[in-house]
């Protein structure tokens, strides 16, 4: 976009659901850069199923070259940010008008499509070739995963060992009700308010992992699903080390500006935002600031004509392999085929790649 003439350099820091759409968006609009750490855009929601169903990933694994055809890509980290420029960790100094940090949660992750999807090719061979499986944790993305393996090995042994209560406990209890009755129902077995030692199966190579009630559960393998913690630490050595509140999130205004910073936004899981964070959601304040930064580089833009973001209601949709869910709206809990037709079957696959101006 020209404002006086001048191209506006906007530079993206991660290439997660909310900040590559939003580069997509913005690139015939300002002279986009996208930093980020690996290749392509992971449709995350969809993970478990690559493990189970690895030729899945082909559709949710996407190089950024796919989508971002008129920017530049930067493959690093990001290290530094001052008033203009950002660092990256391969010495990169890259000059800014506009910035937006989406940077989300850390997840460590090869840096090529090609090394992701041997990686999930190699879950699934872990998967494949176990009789009995552990799962630690109880949030989504162990009880999507206890779905997936039920449905699609329904002779293999699972059991999900939670250290709290009950199941999903940041959505409604008649939701983790629901959720305990169709995994047992596919013959999982739920430990609840147990925690496991993982390295008590490694020490003496048993397979036998030892709860902190004293059980012992067989397993050739496990899996670990627990919360990944936010990718913000590299912000405490920057101009934003003010910015972040007490759990590390960047605190935003209405438009989805940093407080305080003019020309810095920030989107998706980083923010300080109270709601569920959730891709669908983190799409959403991709567009609010899409629609921002056109205005603002268009010039003389009056604040009232600035986009609000609304946070999101309490709307949750978890898998429950291939046709099921549960999903919780703000006055309803349903369970069963309606939700999977919304969900299970393609995962929203199709409906993201059409965002990024894909084929489904």
């Amino acid at each position: 976009m020209e404002s006086g003439g001048e191209t506006r350099r906007v530079v993206v820091v991660g290439g997660g659901i909310a900040g590559s759409l939003l580069a997509k968006s913005l690139q015939f609009n300002a002279a986009v850069t996208l930093i980020d750490p690996k290749e392509y855009l992971e449709i995350t929601w969809a993970n478990l199923r690559n493990m189970v169903e690895p030729s899945f990933a082909e559709r949710s694994v996407i190089n950024h070259t796919d989508y971002l055809t008129n920017g530049r890509i930067v493959t690093s980290a990001a290290t530094n940010i001052t008033d203009n420029h950002v660092w990256t960790a391969d010495g990169h100094r890259i000059a800014y008008d506009y910035l937006v940090i989406a940077t989300g949660h850390r997840d460590v992750v090869p840096n090529t499509k090609t090394d992701r999807l041997n990686q999930y090719k190699a879950e699934n061979q872990k998967i494949q070739s176990a009789n009995s499986i552990l799962i630690v944790g109880g949030g989504p993305t162990g009880v999507e995963l206890a779905g997936e393996i039920a449905t699609d090995f329904p002779d293999k042994k699972v059991t999900l060992v939670h250290k709290g209560p009950r199941l999903l406990e940041f959505i409604g209890t008649k939701a983790s009700n629901k959720t305990l009755r169709w995994l047992k129902s596919r013959k999982v077995e739920v430990k609840l308010e147990q925690a496991v030692d993982l390295n008590s199966s490694t020490l003496d190579g048993s397979h036998v992992y030892k709860t902190s009630s004293g059980e012992s559960i067989k397993a050739d393998c496990h899996f670990l699903c627990a919360g990944k913690p936010l990718a913000s630490a590299w912000l405490n050595d920057t101009i934003l080390k003010t910015h972040l509140d007490g759990n590390g999130r960047l605190m935003v205004d209405e438009h989805l500006r940093v407080n305080g910073r003019a020309n810095i936004f920030a989107i998706g899981d980083i923010t300080d935002i109270p709601e569920l964070k959730q891709g669908f959601l983190a799409q959403k304040h991709a567009m609010v600031v899409a629609k921002n930064l056109k205005l603002l580089m268009s010039g003389g833009v009056q604040e009232s004509k600035l986009s609000k973001y609304e946070p999101g209601s309490a709307i949750a949709l978890v898998s429950l392999g291939r046709k099921d869910a549960i999903a919780q709206f703000p006055f309803a809990t349903i369970s069963g085929c309606l939700p999977g037709l919304l969900k299970s079957r393609d995962l929203f696959v199709g409906k993201t790649r059409k965002n990024m101006g894909l084929q489904a």
